[in-house]
């Protein structure tokens, strides 16, 4: 709080009112660029390397599990795993003294799994089969995996700036199995297991926003291809209509591609999401995933509601994108990603919306592995 001793007497209109009135503004320039200042140093002031070193491991970590193991000598693509860690991990390259300064063995073992289910895209099965998992998980697997290959293999082009032929092709896989008609017109029928944000109700609505944001940034161009803008129209009118039932955590996707994939929200629409976005802001400048949504826990244990990377820089990524990165909240949150990331494994905490999971297990180190996707991303945003 602020305060100055005014000289008794003059009125608002005096010299000496318009003095104090000079002062006080002054003061408040101040402050402003004091907490610019500070926020822009704290930008730097997190363990990169630590961060990467994090993101490697895991990615060694799925490639090796049995579960993930899948037909042809392929690898299943993860929601909360590979597709945070392709987004974020190709930024780490300019940043850290890596050798080449291009992916690093993890990352090409990924990107060589998905490039060849991408070529063998009719030969590769499903990575869940109705015999298995019930009536259509063959439909909802093949549809999720579509849209994961081409977010995974879109961001490493973002980077290098072309679309590689194998992109290209697959977003053509991906474009096939958009639905035509239904009430998931213009998204792809998502993987749902009831495991929440990842392979539950509400992430098709979710990937489609995610895949809107890819599109809009693909190099050469890509989102105007004639080939693809009806597809787009129909993604752009599927948003459009479903956003009003979706939890905070989807409308937060669709404000971060709407940035760049016009057309998506109206301005009262934007303003009033910006406003429920601020005031979700806890008090120690993070945001927590609990609060993004009117979820349960599958063994009915209490969510955790402390502030988490995941929700903090998903919240961050979208205000950013729209340029309130010089807001009040948004400074406080990236200071809050400063403060909280482990310097010891470099990951940025999170916890399960679905069980009370062992947050230090591989299964659950999921949502940190998401979370430190998204912290990267939020804390390598151009500002």
């Amino acid at each position: 709080m602020l305060s100055f001793a005014m000289p008794s007497g003059p009125n608002p209109g005096s010299n000496w009112g318009k003095i104090g009135c000079v002062v006080f503004s002054a003061a408040l320039l101040m402050v402003g660029v004091r907490d610019l200042h500070a926020a822009d140093k704290s930008a730097s002031d997190w363990d990169r390397d630590a961060a990467a070193r994090y993101l490697d491991s895991r990615e060694v970590w799925w490639q090796s599990w049995d579960r993930a193991q899948k037909d042809h000598g392929t690898v299943c693509v993860s929601c909360h795993t590979q597709a945070p860690f392709a987004m974020a991990r190709p930024i780490l390259h300019e940043m850290i003294n890596e050798p080449g300064g291009g992916p690093t063995p993890p990352e090409k073992a990924m990107l060589a799994s998905i490039e060849k289910r991408v070529r063998l895209w009719k030969d590769v099965q499903p990575f869940y089969s109705d015999a298995l998992y019930g009536v259509g998980k063959e439909v909802e697997s093949r549809n999720a995996e579509s849209v994961l290959n081409a977010i995974i293999l879109s961001s490493y082009d973002t980077h290098s700036g072309h679309l590689r032929d194998v992109t290209r092709l697959a977003f053509d896989n991906m474009w096939a199995l958009q639905a035509k008609t239904g009430p998931a017109a213009g998204a792809w029928v998502w993987q749902n297991f009831d495991y929440t944000p990842w392979e539950s109700k509400e992430s098709e609505y979710y990937w489609a926003a995610m895949m809107a944001q890819v599109v809009a940034a693909a190099p050469d161009n890509y989102r105007n291809d004639p080939g693809v803008v009806g597809n787009l129209a129909a993604l752009r009118v599927y948003l459009i209509e479903h956003y009003a039932a979706q939890p905070l955590l989807n409308k937060i996707a669709v404000l971060w591609a709407s940035a760049q994939f016009q057309g998506l929200l109206t301005p009262a629409q934007r303003k009033a999401l910006v406003a429920q976005i601020n005031d979700k802001q806890h008090v120690d400048g993070g945001w927590s995933l609990s609060d993004l949504g009117d979820w349960q826990r599958r063994d009915k244990t209490p969510l955790e509601t402390r502030s988490d990377g995941y929700g903090t820089g998903i919240a961050l990524l979208a205000l950013q994108a729209n340029h309130f990165d010089g807001s009040a909240y948004a400074r406080r949150g990236l200071q809050w990603l400063i403060a909280n990331q482990d310097k010891t494994t470099g990951a940025w905490p999170a916890w399960s919306l679905n069980k009370n999971r062992d947050p230090q297990s591989n299964v659950g180190q999921f949502m940190s592995d998401a979370a430190t996707g998204y912290a990267v991303l939020a804390l390598t945003a151009k500002r």
